[in-house]
């Protein structure tokens, strides 16, 4: 048996466990720069305004009152999802984390359920009686309601948490016999289909889940190829969607943002590229490694999105994790990617020849500094950072006060569960 718990609305439940002003609300999250609707209440769901929806579109219906907005706090996120996965991990066999928001899990067996008192003539009630508990603690330690989902297979478990966030108490077990419950899916919503597939399997008169089920394998085949009959026959009830490792090393490690408004100087070219090297940099040090060297760019704003990308590649004097030796690497290259007169949307590094310290390589007789030694000034650095809050160690090239490329969130909450200036104050 698998199971799959979701978050439901996530970033908004979030917002909420913080601010129950917005209980009830139409609340929407919005967007990198405060851009579009990514995250909505049943509220703000119900009055028909979709996913993606512009801000600026809202802007007038937020004014008189009748809709509430967030800027994504992702900081806040990071860690309310953390949590759940902490009670995850100890209250089932496994958890594999798919998103920041959702997590498969693998229950306990259902005699070892029945033995802490599930104890029922009917043979599914076990799992039902479970999912409630879990779902109870989350809501109660985290704030956060969640759906769950349990099903033979995770294209399965994906449909019942479906249906069960829809359901009362929250959870659903698909029944043995599936065919009414897909026969009444639309084959797009499907995990793994999309809307991409649709026209092609409309052509083969492939309109519901259950159809995809039952048709040919090899005109399956022919539609999607290998991947789409793996979801097939997963609606089968035979599970074949292997575990992905998402605690793997990563082959190369990025960071890019868009700015809150449009960069023409130098300066600001160059702050941001130091600010997401470093922020690049912890990344790889938290999966301790190193990077041979790195792409830089910088993108040219063009109206109606999109622009050109002016791109160097730089190679680090000798594999490294240490943000002020890729920044001596990287800063004489910054110029060539500024053009006078331009204006700039966006800029981002991405680190590649990953490998783990301690790899056999012909090492520099002249380095001046030891690698080891500044891997721990920068653990120590990323230490004082996680204790007192993001950024509050940086490096002078970041830039200091005002900088007008950073990310655009005029609506961001406090961060109460990660900054100690940011708890909240009881009156």
């Amino acid at each position: 048996m698998i199971g799959l718990v979701d978050g439901n609305n996530f970033f908004v439940s979030c917002e909420r466990v913080f601010n129950r002003r917005l209980v009830g609300r139409p609340v929407a999250v919005l967007s990198n720069n405060d851009g579009c609707c990514v995250s909505r209440s049943n509220e703000f769901k119900a009055l028909g305004i979709p996913m993606g929806t512009p801000y600026y579109h809202l802007k007038a219906r937020e004014k008189a009152g009748e809709l509430d907005f967030c800027s994504s706090n992702y900081e806040l996120y990071g860690d309310m999802s953390r949590r759940i996965i902490s009670i995850l991990r100890e209250e089932t066999v496994d958890v594999e984390q798919y998103s920041i928001d959702e997590a498969f899990i693998t229950p306990p067996s259902q005699e070892a359920l029945e033995e802490r008192g599930n104890r029922s003539p009917l043979p599914s009630s076990p799992y039902l009686a479970y999912g409630r508990r879990l779902r109870s603690k989350i809501l109660r330690w985290v704030g956060i309601p969640c759906g769950v989902g349990f099903a033979p297979t995770k294209t399965l478990a994906k449909i019942a948490n479906h249906i069960g966030k829809k359901r009362p108490d929250g959870v659903f077990l698909i029944p043995d016999d599936q065919t009414e419950i897909l026969a009444s899916l639309p084959v797009q919503e499907v995990w793994g289909v999309g809307r991409r597939l649709a026209p092609q399997l409309r052509a083969e008169r492939i309109f519901t889940a259950k159809d995809l089920r039952d048709a040919p394998d090899d005109v399956i085949r022919g539609i999607g190829g290998v991947m789409l009959l793996r979801t097939a026959t997963e609606l089968r009830g035979v599970s074949c969607k292997n575990d992905r490792d998402y605690e793997a090393e990563p082959d190369s490690v990025s960071c890019s943002r868009s700015f809150g408004e449009p960069v023409t100087t130098l300066d600001g070219i160059s702050e941001s590229l130091a600010s997401f090297t470093a922020q690049a940099a912890a990344k790889l040090r938290r999966h301790g490694l190193l990077a041979a060297g790195c792409n830089v760019y910088a993108q040219i704003f063009r109206s109606g999105g999109g622009g050109e990308c002016i791109m160097r590649t730089v190679m680090f004097p000798a594999p490294t994790d240490a943000t002020n030796a890729m920044l001596d690497a990287i800063s004489p290259e910054v110029p060539a990617l500024f053009l006078p007169g331009m204006r700039y949307r966006k800029t981002g590094i991405v680190f590649f020849g990953l490998e783990k310290p301690g790899t056999p390589r012909q090492t520099d007789l002249f380095e001046t500094t030891p690698a080891a030694e500044r891997s721990r000034l920068y653990q120590a650095i990323d230490a004082l950072n996680i204790r007192y809050g993001k950024g509050r160690v940086f490096s002078a090239s970041e830039g200091i006060g005002h900088r007008s490329w950073h990310m655009r969130r005029s609506k961001i909450s406090m961060r109460t569960t990660t900054r100690w200036d940011e708890l909240m104050t009881v009156r």
